[in-house]
Protein backbone atom coordinates (compact mmCIF):
# COMPACT_ATOMS: atom_id res chain seq x y z
CA UNK A 1 0.00 0.00 0.00
CA UNK A 2 1.37 3.03 -0.72
CA UNK A 3 1.62 6.18 1.28
CA UNK A 4 1.82 9.77 1.01
CA UNK A 5 5.19 10.99 0.93
CA UNK A 6 7.48 12.59 4.34
CA UNK A 7 8.49 16.24 4.49
CA UNK A 8 12.40 16.23 5.04
CA UNK A 9 13.21 16.22 8.54
CA UNK A 10 16.50 18.15 9.79
CA UNK A 11 19.32 16.47 8.88
CA UNK A 12 20.04 15.76 12.73
CA UNK A 13 24.05 15.23 11.84
CA UNK A 14 24.46 18.28 10.09
CA UNK A 15 22.40 20.58 12.46
CA UNK A 16 24.84 18.62 15.85
CA UNK A 17 27.85 19.69 13.75
CA UNK A 18 26.67 23.10 12.68
CA UNK A 19 26.27 23.66 16.92
CA UNK A 20 29.73 21.80 17.91
CA UNK A 21 31.88 21.10 14.53
CA UNK A 22 33.80 24.05 14.94
CA UNK A 23 33.39 24.83 19.03
CA UNK A 24 34.81 21.73 20.23
CA UNK A 25 38.56 21.53 20.92
CA UNK A 26 39.00 17.52 20.33
CA UNK A 27 36.69 16.92 16.98
CA UNK A 28 37.20 12.94 17.75
CA UNK A 29 34.22 12.09 15.20
CA UNK A 30 35.21 13.48 12.10
CA UNK A 31 34.30 11.57 9.17
CA UNK A 32 37.13 12.27 6.44
CA UNK A 33 41.19 11.63 6.19
CA UNK A 34 43.45 14.44 7.35
CA UNK A 35 43.45 17.03 4.40
CA UNK A 36 46.05 18.90 2.65
CA UNK A 37 46.93 22.56 2.47
CA UNK A 38 46.43 24.55 -0.99
CA UNK A 39 50.58 24.42 -1.23
CA UNK A 40 50.80 21.12 0.10
CA UNK A 41 48.46 20.02 -3.18
CA UNK A 42 49.92 22.55 -5.49
CA UNK A 43 53.48 20.69 -4.71
CA UNK A 44 52.39 17.70 -5.95
CA UNK A 45 51.78 19.50 -8.99
CA UNK A 46 53.95 19.01 -12.23
CA UNK A 47 54.83 22.03 -14.07
CA UNK A 48 52.44 22.18 -16.49
CA UNK A 49 49.22 21.28 -13.96
CA UNK A 50 50.51 24.52 -11.71
CA UNK A 51 50.82 26.26 -15.12
CA UNK A 52 47.15 25.75 -15.84
CA UNK A 53 46.13 26.47 -12.30
CA UNK A 54 47.88 30.09 -12.34
CA UNK A 55 46.59 31.09 -15.42
CA UNK A 56 42.88 29.65 -14.75
CA UNK A 57 39.96 31.65 -15.83
CA UNK A 58 37.17 31.95 -13.25
CA UNK A 59 34.35 31.57 -15.73
CA UNK A 60 31.75 29.03 -15.67
CA UNK A 61 32.74 25.21 -16.44
CA UNK A 62 31.54 22.62 -18.26
CA UNK A 63 28.04 20.91 -16.61
CA UNK A 64 29.62 17.51 -16.78
CA UNK A 65 32.75 18.05 -15.51
CA UNK A 66 36.09 18.98 -16.99
CA UNK A 67 37.07 16.26 -19.39
CA UNK A 68 40.32 16.24 -18.41
CA UNK A 69 38.85 15.43 -14.83
CA UNK A 70 36.29 13.03 -15.98
CA UNK A 71 39.18 10.64 -17.40
CA UNK A 72 41.15 10.42 -14.53
CA UNK A 73 37.86 9.74 -11.99
CA UNK A 74 37.14 7.09 -15.32
CA UNK A 75 40.65 5.28 -14.45
CA UNK A 76 39.83 4.44 -11.24
CA UNK A 77 37.32 2.04 -12.22
CA UNK A 78 37.71 -1.25 -14.08
CA UNK A 79 35.15 -0.47 -17.37
CA UNK A 80 34.52 3.43 -17.30
CA UNK A 81 34.95 5.63 -19.74
CA UNK A 82 34.66 9.57 -19.62
CA UNK A 83 31.15 9.28 -21.12
CA UNK A 84 30.54 7.56 -17.82
CA UNK A 85 30.99 9.87 -15.20
CA UNK A 86 29.36 13.18 -14.41
CA UNK A 87 30.57 15.20 -11.83
CA UNK A 88 28.68 17.01 -9.12
CA UNK A 89 28.78 19.08 -6.07
CA UNK A 90 29.81 16.94 -3.28
CA UNK A 91 28.53 13.76 -2.82
CA UNK A 92 25.26 15.29 -1.73
CA UNK A 93 24.57 16.43 -4.85
CA UNK A 94 24.53 13.57 -5.95
CA UNK A 95 22.84 11.69 -3.54
CA UNK A 96 19.72 14.61 -3.73
CA UNK A 97 19.90 14.15 -7.44
CA UNK A 98 19.60 10.86 -8.19
CA UNK A 99 16.63 10.17 -5.93
CA UNK A 100 14.76 13.62 -7.71
CA UNK A 101 15.33 11.95 -11.13
CA UNK A 102 15.17 8.46 -10.47
CA UNK A 103 11.97 8.43 -8.05
CA UNK A 104 7.81 8.77 -8.19
CA UNK A 105 5.55 8.23 -5.95
CA UNK A 106 4.72 5.19 -6.84
CA UNK A 107 8.00 3.37 -6.39
CA UNK A 108 9.80 1.78 -3.37
CA UNK A 109 12.78 2.12 -2.55
CA UNK A 110 15.17 -0.44 -0.23
CA UNK A 111 17.78 1.09 2.20
CA UNK A 112 19.78 -0.33 5.29
CA UNK A 113 20.17 1.31 8.94
CA UNK A 114 21.88 2.63 10.41
CA UNK A 115 23.05 4.83 7.68
CA UNK A 116 24.14 8.37 6.10
CA UNK A 117 20.74 9.77 7.07
CA UNK A 118 20.40 11.34 3.49
CA UNK A 119 19.77 7.95 1.99
CA UNK A 120 16.78 7.51 3.61
CA UNK A 121 15.55 10.86 4.33
CA UNK A 122 15.26 12.09 0.50
CA UNK A 123 13.61 9.07 -0.85
CA UNK A 124 11.11 9.10 1.94
CA UNK A 125 10.01 12.70 0.04
CA UNK A 126 8.89 10.98 -2.69
CA UNK A 127 7.81 7.78 -1.59
CA UNK A 128 7.53 4.49 0.58
CA UNK A 129 11.03 3.42 1.70
CA UNK A 130 12.26 0.24 3.50
CA UNK A 131 14.91 0.13 5.98
CA UNK A 132 16.61 -3.54 6.48
CA UNK A 133 18.81 -3.08 9.49
CA UNK A 134 22.45 -4.20 9.52
CA UNK A 135 22.89 -7.45 11.50
CA UNK A 136 25.03 -7.19 14.35
CA UNK A 137 27.95 -9.81 15.54
CA UNK A 138 27.43 -9.73 18.85
CA UNK A 139 29.58 -13.09 19.62
CA UNK A 140 32.41 -10.89 18.11
CA UNK A 141 33.18 -13.65 15.39
CA UNK A 142 32.50 -12.47 12.40
CA UNK A 143 35.10 -10.70 10.77
CA UNK A 144 34.27 -6.78 10.98
CA UNK A 145 31.04 -7.29 13.43
CA UNK A 146 28.56 -6.80 10.93
CA UNK A 147 26.60 -8.66 7.99
CA UNK A 148 24.09 -6.85 5.51
CA UNK A 149 20.71 -9.12 5.85
CA UNK A 150 20.03 -10.16 2.48
CA UNK A 151 17.47 -12.36 3.07
CA UNK A 152 15.46 -9.27 4.58
CA UNK A 153 17.03 -7.17 1.77
CA UNK A 154 14.89 -10.49 -0.01
CA UNK A 155 11.58 -9.92 1.72
CA UNK A 156 11.34 -6.63 1.72
CA UNK A 157 11.24 -6.52 -2.36
CA UNK A 158 7.88 -5.10 -3.40
CA UNK A 159 6.95 -5.28 -7.42
CA UNK A 160 7.27 -1.52 -7.37
CA UNK A 161 10.97 -1.72 -5.92
CA UNK A 162 12.89 1.05 -7.74
CA UNK A 163 15.98 1.12 -6.14
CA UNK A 164 18.34 -0.19 -2.99
CA UNK A 165 20.54 2.57 -1.98
CA UNK A 166 23.98 1.26 -0.05
CA UNK A 167 26.72 2.42 1.16
CA UNK A 168 30.44 0.32 1.77
CA UNK A 169 32.99 0.51 3.20
CA UNK A 170 29.99 2.13 5.67
CA UNK A 171 29.32 4.95 7.36
CA UNK A 172 29.25 4.58 10.72
CA UNK A 173 30.23 1.07 11.21
CA UNK A 174 33.37 0.74 8.33
CA UNK A 175 31.86 -2.99 7.28
CA UNK A 176 32.72 -4.22 4.02
CA UNK A 177 30.58 -6.37 2.03
CA UNK A 178 32.31 -9.53 1.57
CA UNK A 179 31.88 -11.19 -1.84
CA UNK A 180 29.64 -13.27 -1.73
CA UNK A 181 27.45 -10.60 0.28
CA UNK A 182 28.19 -8.22 -2.96
CA UNK A 183 27.22 -10.93 -5.40
CA UNK A 184 23.83 -11.66 -3.72
CA UNK A 185 22.69 -7.95 -4.26
CA UNK A 186 23.52 -7.73 -7.07
CA UNK A 187 21.88 -10.95 -8.60
CA UNK A 188 18.88 -9.75 -6.30
CA UNK A 189 18.76 -6.41 -8.22
CA UNK A 190 19.12 -7.88 -11.35
CA UNK A 191 16.48 -10.59 -11.16
CA UNK A 192 14.19 -7.89 -9.77
CA UNK A 193 15.49 -4.95 -12.44
CA UNK A 194 16.32 -2.72 -9.52
CA UNK A 195 19.05 0.06 -9.42
CA UNK A 196 21.72 -0.31 -7.53
CA UNK A 197 22.90 2.78 -5.88
CA UNK A 198 26.19 2.59 -4.47
CA UNK A 199 27.75 5.32 -1.85
CA UNK A 200 31.58 3.92 -2.18
CA UNK A 201 33.01 7.32 -0.95
CA UNK A 202 35.25 5.68 1.44
CA UNK A 203 36.37 2.93 -1.42
CA UNK A 204 40.72 3.19 -1.04
CA UNK A 205 41.19 3.47 2.60
CA UNK A 206 40.24 -0.11 3.35
CA UNK A 207 42.59 -0.98 6.72
CA UNK A 208 43.65 -4.51 4.86
CA UNK A 209 43.49 -4.14 0.70
CA UNK A 210 42.25 -7.82 0.18
CA UNK A 211 39.03 -6.18 1.59
CA UNK A 212 38.45 -3.99 -1.24
CA UNK A 213 35.46 -4.42 -2.83
CA UNK A 214 34.85 -3.74 -6.82
CA UNK A 215 32.56 -0.89 -7.61
CA UNK A 216 29.17 -1.54 -8.81
CA UNK A 217 29.68 0.69 -11.86
CA UNK A 218 32.24 -2.00 -13.37
CA UNK A 219 29.67 -4.98 -11.97
CA UNK A 220 25.94 -3.80 -12.75
CA UNK A 221 24.17 -2.61 -15.55
CA UNK A 222 22.00 -0.89 -14.01
CA UNK A 223 24.23 0.14 -10.77
CA UNK A 224 25.52 3.39 -9.74
CA UNK A 225 28.37 4.69 -8.24
CA UNK A 226 28.96 7.79 -6.24
CA UNK A 227 32.11 9.09 -4.71
CA UNK A 228 33.70 12.28 -4.07
CA UNK A 229 37.14 13.88 -3.26
CA UNK A 230 36.01 14.45 0.42
CA UNK A 231 36.36 11.42 2.09
CA UNK A 232 39.08 8.67 1.20
CA UNK A 233 41.64 11.91 -0.28
CA UNK A 234 40.43 14.14 2.55
CA UNK A 235 39.51 17.47 0.15
CA UNK A 236 36.46 17.89 1.16
CA UNK A 237 36.66 21.92 0.51
CA UNK A 238 36.77 20.94 -3.13
CA UNK A 239 33.42 19.98 -3.67
CA UNK A 240 33.83 17.81 -6.15
CA UNK A 241 32.13 14.91 -6.46
CA UNK A 242 30.73 12.13 -9.70
CA UNK A 243 28.76 9.36 -10.11
CA UNK A 244 29.74 6.36 -12.40
CA UNK A 245 27.17 4.42 -14.26
CA UNK A 246 26.62 1.79 -17.42
CA UNK A 247 23.35 3.89 -17.55
CA UNK A 248 23.89 6.84 -19.80
CA UNK A 249 20.45 7.49 -19.53
CA UNK A 250 20.08 7.70 -15.92
CA UNK A 251 23.64 10.13 -15.95
CA UNK A 252 21.70 12.12 -18.73
CA UNK A 253 18.43 12.96 -16.34
CA UNK A 254 21.03 13.72 -13.46
CA UNK A 255 22.91 16.18 -15.56
CA UNK A 256 19.60 17.76 -16.42
CA UNK A 257 18.76 17.90 -12.85
CA UNK A 258 21.75 19.59 -12.04
CA UNK A 259 21.07 22.69 -14.52
CA UNK A 260 18.69 23.49 -11.06
CA UNK A 261 21.22 22.86 -8.41
CA UNK A 262 24.88 24.07 -8.70
CA UNK A 263 24.88 23.94 -12.91
CA UNK A 264 28.78 23.27 -12.81
CA UNK A 265 31.40 23.03 -10.58
CA UNK A 266 33.93 25.26 -9.59
CA UNK A 267 36.93 25.94 -11.72
CA UNK A 268 39.42 25.94 -9.08
CA UNK A 269 38.12 22.94 -7.61
CA UNK A 270 38.26 20.87 -10.60
CA UNK A 271 41.91 21.83 -11.61
CA UNK A 272 43.26 21.15 -8.11
CA UNK A 273 40.83 17.73 -8.05
CA UNK A 274 43.01 16.80 -11.37
CA UNK A 275 46.19 17.57 -9.48
CA UNK A 276 45.35 14.75 -6.53
CA UNK A 277 44.13 12.25 -8.84
CA UNK A 278 46.75 12.27 -10.46
CA UNK A 279 48.93 11.62 -6.85
CA UNK A 280 45.67 9.49 -5.67
CA UNK A 281 48.62 6.61 -4.83
CA UNK A 282 50.58 8.57 -2.77
CA UNK A 283 47.24 10.41 -0.55
CA UNK A 284 45.39 7.34 -0.62
CA UNK A 285 48.87 5.28 0.99
CA UNK A 286 49.20 8.34 3.17
CA UNK A 287 45.74 8.47 4.75
CA UNK A 288 45.91 4.76 5.27
CA UNK A 289 49.18 4.93 7.41
CA UNK A 290 47.87 7.22 9.48
CA UNK A 291 44.71 5.37 10.40
CA UNK A 292 46.56 2.18 10.78
CA UNK A 293 48.57 4.00 13.05
CA UNK A 294 45.40 5.55 15.13
CA UNK A 295 43.49 2.60 15.06
CA UNK A 296 46.28 0.46 16.82
CA UNK A 297 46.64 3.58 19.40
CA UNK A 298 43.04 4.09 19.95
CA UNK A 299 43.06 -0.12 20.85
CA UNK A 300 45.72 0.57 23.11
CA UNK A 301 43.30 3.24 24.93
CA UNK A 302 40.74 0.82 25.34
CA UNK A 303 42.83 -2.49 26.08
CA UNK A 304 44.13 0.52 29.26
CA UNK A 305 40.51 1.05 30.58
CA UNK A 306 38.17 -2.12 29.79
CA UNK A 307 34.75 -2.43 30.83
CA UNK A 308 33.96 0.93 29.16
CA UNK A 309 33.89 0.46 25.20
CA UNK A 310 33.28 -2.73 23.24
CA UNK A 311 35.62 -2.25 20.01
CA UNK A 312 35.11 -3.62 16.97
CA UNK A 313 38.34 -2.96 14.09
CA UNK A 314 36.10 -1.56 11.07
CA UNK A 315 36.84 -2.84 7.97
CA UNK A 316 37.19 0.33 5.76
CA UNK A 317 36.88 3.90 6.19
CA UNK A 318 37.94 6.47 8.63
CA UNK A 319 34.99 5.40 11.79
CA UNK A 320 33.53 3.70 13.81
CA UNK A 321 30.63 2.66 15.18
CA UNK A 322 31.64 0.98 18.62
CA UNK A 323 29.05 -0.02 21.75
CA UNK A 324 29.62 2.11 25.09
CA UNK A 325 29.30 -0.91 27.79
CA UNK A 326 30.20 1.65 30.84
CA UNK A 327 28.09 3.08 33.96
CA UNK A 328 25.14 5.02 32.61
CA UNK A 329 24.08 5.24 29.05
CA UNK A 330 25.99 6.57 25.62
CA UNK A 331 24.10 9.61 25.58
CA UNK A 332 25.79 10.93 29.22
CA UNK A 333 29.00 9.13 28.21
CA UNK A 334 29.12 11.59 25.28
CA UNK A 335 27.72 14.46 27.26
CA UNK A 336 30.11 14.33 30.07
CA UNK A 337 33.16 13.75 27.41
CA UNK A 338 32.05 17.20 25.52
CA UNK A 339 31.52 18.83 28.51
CA UNK A 340 34.35 18.01 30.44
CA UNK A 341 37.00 17.56 28.34
CA UNK A 342 36.08 18.88 24.84
CA UNK A 343 35.77 16.04 23.48
CA UNK A 344 33.09 15.38 20.33
CA UNK A 345 31.84 12.47 19.58
CA UNK A 346 28.64 11.48 17.65
CA UNK A 347 25.93 9.80 20.00
CA UNK A 348 23.62 6.90 18.92
CA UNK A 349 20.62 9.19 18.63
CA UNK A 350 22.16 11.38 15.75
CA UNK A 351 21.63 8.24 13.90
CA UNK A 352 18.05 7.55 14.52
CA UNK A 353 16.00 6.24 12.08
CA UNK A 354 12.66 6.76 10.83
CA UNK A 355 11.88 2.93 9.16
CA UNK A 356 13.34 1.59 11.97
CA UNK A 357 14.81 1.27 15.52
CA UNK A 358 19.52 1.62 15.77
CA UNK A 359 21.44 0.20 18.46
CA UNK A 360 20.79 3.07 21.18
CA UNK A 361 24.28 2.01 23.17
CA UNK A 362 26.84 3.28 20.05
CA UNK A 363 28.35 6.02 19.25
CA UNK A 364 30.50 7.03 16.50
CA UNK A 365 34.50 7.61 16.27
CA UNK A 366 36.65 8.62 13.94
CA UNK A 367 40.04 8.61 13.65
CA UNK A 368 41.01 9.78 10.16
CA UNK A 369 42.75 12.65 11.28
CA UNK A 370 46.52 13.58 12.80
CA UNK A 371 47.52 16.39 15.38
CA UNK A 372 43.82 16.63 16.01
CA UNK A 373 43.16 13.11 16.58
CA UNK A 374 46.82 12.57 18.93
CA UNK A 375 45.49 15.46 20.78
CA UNK A 376 41.57 14.01 21.39
CA UNK A 377 43.09 10.82 22.03
CA UNK A 378 45.19 12.50 24.77
CA UNK A 379 42.37 14.54 26.57
CA UNK A 380 40.32 10.99 26.58
CA UNK A 381 42.82 8.91 28.00
CA UNK A 382 42.80 11.82 30.56
CA UNK A 383 38.99 11.84 30.70
CA UNK A 384 38.92 7.99 31.34
CA UNK A 385 41.71 8.06 33.85
CA UNK A 386 39.65 10.76 36.03
CA UNK A 387 36.31 9.03 35.35
CA UNK A 388 36.70 5.44 35.25
CA UNK A 389 39.89 4.09 36.64
CA UNK A 390 38.29 2.83 39.41
CA UNK A 391 36.40 0.25 37.02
Amino acid sequence: MMTSPKPMRDFSLEVFFSKWEFKAKHHMTASDLETLTLSQLLAMASEEDREKYDNLTLGYTETWGAPELRELIAGTYQTMQKDNILCLAGAGEGIYALARCLLTEKDHVIVPTPNYQSAETIPLAICDVTGVPLIEDKTGQSKGGWKLDIAGIKAAIRPNTKLLSINFPHNPTGYVLSATELEDVITLCRENDIYLFSDEVYRGVELNSDDQMPQIADLYEKGISLNVMSKAYGLPGLRIGWIASQDKEVLLKVERYKHFLSICNSAPSEQLAIIALKNKDAILARNLNLMQRNVAELEQLFADYPGIIDWQRPLGGCVAFPRYIGPGNVEDFCKSLLEESGILLLPASIYASDLNEVSKDRFRLGFGRDKVFTEGLKAMRQHFEANFSNL
